[in-house]
């Protein structure tokens, strides 16, 4: 078994193997991709509303273990809006991350917000049934909840 292991961070090639050298000849631009389609994120905080912009793949692996980190070192927030309008991918991984920030915004008593999920996202949590676990949110209505008031209400007209 090989000792060493590779990701986004630490590229580090097994010296018993050659496989992962053929594939980066035969496919230099696949393995390239996944070093620049890794989630990426950033936190901005304004008084007691986070909003953290994501983008890349939510996928399992040390990207997605340190956007929960990061999001668990909040303190005093009300409100968090998840933007996911730029995730390109998800998988069981990240969803399974998704519902541990959810779990830790109900303890410190935040709600959580996804913003503008994707078509793909939002087929996703509906066949996982989490369309109902999960606020969505557009981002019309994500403005309002920045303002500090909530949206006027919308009325059907007959």
């Amino acid at each position: 078994m090989c000792p060493y292991y590779f990701s986004a961070d630490n590229f580090s090639l097994c010296p018993a193997s050659n496989s992962l050298t053929r594939i980066m000849e035969l496919f230099p631009g696949q393995v390239r991709m996944n070093r620049h389609m890794e989630l990426r994120f950033q936190v901005e905080c304004l008084q007691d509303v986070a909003v953290v912009n994501c983008s890349g793949r939510m996928v399992r692996g040390a990207a997605l273990d340190e956007f929960r980190r990061r999001i668990e070192q909040l303190e005093h927030v009300r409100v968090l809006v998840l933007d996911v309008s730029e995730v390109a991918q998800l998988d069981a991984g990240g969803l399974g991350t998704l519902l541990l920030v959810r779990r830790w915004a109900m303890q410190k008593s935040a709600k959580l917000k996804l913003v503008n999920p994707p078509v793909f996202f939002r087929r996703i949590l509906e066949a996982t049934h989490l369309t109902s676990v999960f606020e969505i949110s557009s981002l019309t209505e994500a403005i309002c909840i920045l303002r500090g008031r909530e949206c006027p209400p919308r009325y059907a007209v007959a």
